[in-house]
């Protein structure tokens, strides 16, 4: 079976020009991850200094990144500094007042230093603040001869336009949550009352750097009607998609609409039709809700909407699973796009 699905195209020219990427800063491999989450933080080492060998990497802890520990790296001796804290957090019930505020890597051999031609990560994990925000890590690289200090910040706002050696920048971005006036919204099951019911919505988790995902909900219109738009905040781009074989291919396509013939239920799922949500503005957690907004039309025009809060889960409720068969997957991730399907 041949898959053909319509990939989003990125900055290929200077691939398909034969030019190599340069990575003039240390920066970080995920730069943007949810509030009040662990996050692995990966700095990407590109080159030296001026052609010199990287021989340390020593990392100053933001203010809020709670908890850091470090991975150790072969042929590097690791080395951390602790800190009074000026603001204490809780941690299983007891107060730390002091923690990791300086982890460092130094090469433990003239072999082991990291050459100027050469890429490299060093990596540490922690608990993210509750609240969104950057957060910047300052970086010293220390070199055979000579050192990079990665330290600069703007004055305000996030822009490192015109910084010669910024600090990589994490965007701690907030989690959808449920508001008070809008919990009733929430339940997978529409009220009976109203023309269109909704019921075992859900939408899948991303993991961390991926910006597209889907929605999947089963749909009953009393009259003969039509889905023609979904929207929510939290998506750049969000369309009604068609999933369907066409020969031995699989092809993917958005629709301009979704008919829904009164009194029938549509069903809205992986490898069929389904919510397609890309350029997304925030990581979709799993526990947490999306803000998802239904638009329809009706055989006399009349148009109306219905606001929903969508669970946000990993794989598929068990009430939605049809029976022996695994959830599709649909991955969006720099650009590409993959379908894994499994029928047992």
């Amino acid at each position: 079976m041949k898959f053909q699905l319509p990939i989003k195209i990125i900055a290929i020219c200077a691939i398909a020009a034969g030019v190599t990427p340069v990575f003039s800063h240390i920066v970080l491999e995920e730069k943007s991850a949810p509030a009040g989450t662990i996050y692995k933080a990966v700095f990407q080492v590109g080159h030296g200094c001026q052609g010199s060998p990287t021989t340390g990497v020593s990392v100053q802890i933001p203010a809020g990144f709670q908890g850091a520990r470090p991975y150790p790296k072969a042929g590097w001796t690791l080395s951390t500094q602790l800190g009074k804290l000026a603001k204490p957090y809780e941690q299983y019930g007891k107060q730390v007042t002091e923690d990791l505020t300086v982890v460092s890597w130094t090469a433990a051999s003239k072999e082991s230093a990291l050459q100027d031609a050469y890429f490299d990560e060093f990596q540490l994990r922690g608990k993210l603040p509750e609240t969104a925000g950057p957060m910047w890590f300052k970086v010293v690289q220390t070199c055979e001869n000579g050192s990079n200090s990665w330290s600069e910040v703007p004055v305000s706002g996030m822009s490192t336009k015109g910084l010669k050696a910024p600090a990589p920048l994490l965007q701690v971005v907030a989690v959808a949550q449920p508001s008070a006036a809008a919990a009733p919204v929430l339940a997978a099951v529409t009220a009976p009352s109203q023309a269109v019911q909704v019921k075992d919505a859900w939408a899948r988790a991303t993991v961390a750097g991926q910006k597209a995902s889907g929605a999947f909900m089963k749909i009953t219109a009393k009259t003969a009607t039509r889905l023609v738009a979904v929207s929510t905040p939290v998506a750049g781009v969000a369309e009604v998609h068609e999933m369907k074989m066409d020969g031995d291919i699989m092809k993917m396509r958005a629709i301009p609409g979704l008919d829904l013939p009164a009194g029938k239920t549509v069903e809205l799922r992986a490898g069929g039709y389904h919510l397609m949500l890309m350029d997304l503005k925030q990581a979709l957690v799993s526990g947490s809700v999306l803000p998802l907004t239904l638009h329809f039309k009706d055989a006399k025009g009349v148009e109306s909407k219905q606001e929903l809060l969508v669970p946000v889960a990993m794989l598929a409720p068990a009430s939605v699973m049809p029976s022996g068969a695994a959830p599709a997957k649909l991955v969006d991730k720099a650009g590409e796009q993959e379908m894994h399907m499994h029928n047992h």
